[in-house]
């Protein structure tokens, strides 16, 4: 039994190089090639692949549109992003969206073979690039939801403009308070994030 396939890539070149690459394995099979998001919304519930490999630079409507209009009508397929786009936005739009898998286009060809057959395992493969990112991201929320129960509202509203540079009279005037009270909240600050000195306080605040 093949896993099925479907390419949803606007390149011809890049479009006809992964399906021969693809149909040259034993265990995958692509049913279909299109070139855009209009040619997608009408093949893939018709067909019912078991994973579409969505690019997600189309013209016109684009790939995460696409994905979001047609998966609930292939409820069964799994969504495979595939394109040059590395930014933390389109990651994370991608997988709201309802993708399984995110692959640059830079990926080795072996390593895409690998990819669909764990994505149709139940997995969810991508580029380690993009996971390092993933990984940087859910990290720093972790750290903005620790400090955030760690410090009060008006501690963390002092951080963040502490964080930005601005000087303790600077500060007073965004908040309205006196200086000697942006002190008291600084030195409260210092004592609950465990640390000595502005510097200190800043690369807490944006570790990774």
């Amino acid at each position: 039994m093949h896993i099925s396939v479907a390419i949803i890539e606007d390149l011809e070149e890049i479009r006809e190089g992964l399906k021969n690459y693809i149909d040259s394995d034993t265990e995958l099979m692509v049913v279909s090639a299109v070139g855009s998001a209009e040619e997608a919304l009408l093949m893939l519930p018709r067909l019912q692949p078991d994973i579409a490999i969505m690019d997600i630079n189309l013209p016109e409507m684009n790939g995460i549109r696409c994905m979001q209009a047609v998966k609930k009508d292939c409820p069964a397929t799994q969504f495979m992003m595939f394109t040059i786009y590395e930014n933390d936005e389109k990651v994370f739009d991608a997988l709201q969206a309802g993708a399984s898998g995110y692959l640059l286009k830079n990926t080795d060809p072996s390593d895409i073979l690998h990819a669909l057959k764990e994505l149709y395992q139940g997995g969810s493969p991508m580029s380690p690039n993009i996971a390092r990112k993933l990984i940087n991201v859910f990290r720093e929320q972790n750290n903005r939801s620790i400090r955030s129960n760690l410090l009060g509202k008006r501690e963390n509203q002092v951080l963040l403009l502490l964080s930005q540079g601005l000087l303790y009279k600077e500060i007073a005037a965004q908040l309205s308070l006196t200086v000697g009270t942006v002190r008291q909240h600084i030195h409260k600050i210092y004592e609950k994030l465990h640390v000595q000195n502005r510097t200190e306080a800043i690369n807490k605040v944006s570790k990774k």
